[in-house]
């Protein structure tokens, strides 16, 4: 991928260029789904945090779980889970304004104190279009949004994934970046653009 192709993936609406990894291993959870769709996100979310060289622990000293992933059919459903408007503040104008935009996905990431990703709130509400997803799509859908702070613009044009031989992969250019990213001698966060070039430099092929 060329510089301006990764910098548009983590340059956000407003402009500013926003670039964050996980600062600890991601121990995660999933809620509303059967066991056997529950063993294909677990195994999404290990299958990317190995891509990057990320450990997957079963529990956070100080959340439990780190990563939670909720699967809904209906926005309201959240005004009833217990604690979560702790977890997410301003919890009835979100969803609100949730259902106004007829959405289908949400996500919400807190940082810890070197800004670095601490958690990963992820919510997908199981519309017509959702539902006609296989489960393993959806899983590495998911898990690849959630192991880095990609911008909200992220994605609109291209996706992340490609359909090969009738199977969703991630494309290579994505997993080469979300190696490159997580490479030890990388920061796990950043806010110049020039950033985006030492990426570059590690996803380009020698020469």
């Amino acid at each position: 991928m060329e510089r301006e192709q990764i910098e548009a993936l983590f340059t956000r609406a407003d402009g500013q260029y926003l670039f964050a990894r996980w600062g600890r291993p991601i121990a995660p959870i999933v809620f509303g789904v059967e066991d056997e769709t529950l063993a294909v996100i677990k195994g999404a979310i290990e299958a990317v945090a190995a891509l990057a060289n990320h450990p997957i622990t079963e529990t956070d000293p100080e959340l439990g779980s780190n990563l939670m992933l909720f699967f809904l059919r209906d926005w309201d459903e959240l005004a009833d889970v217990p604690g979560m408007d702790r977890l997410i503040p301003d919890l009835l104008p979100l969803l609100a304004r949730l259902k106004a935009s007829n959405s289908n996905q949400y996500r919400v990431f807190r940082f810890d104190e070197a800004n670095a990703i601490r958690a990963c709130f992820a919510f997908v509400r199981m519309d017509a279009e959702m539902t006609n997803v296989p489960a393993a799509d959806l899983a590495l859908q998911q898990a690849v949004n959630a192991i880095l702070l990609w911008s909200d613009t992220a994605f609109t044009q291209t996706a992340p994934l490609a359909r090969v031989a009738d199977k969703l992969v991630l494309r290579p250019e994505i997993a080469d970046l979300i190696r490159a990213a997580y490479d030890p001698v990388m920061p796990a966060v950043a806010t110049d653009a020039s950033h985006a070039l030492r990426l570059s430099a590690r996803v380009q092929p020698p020469s």
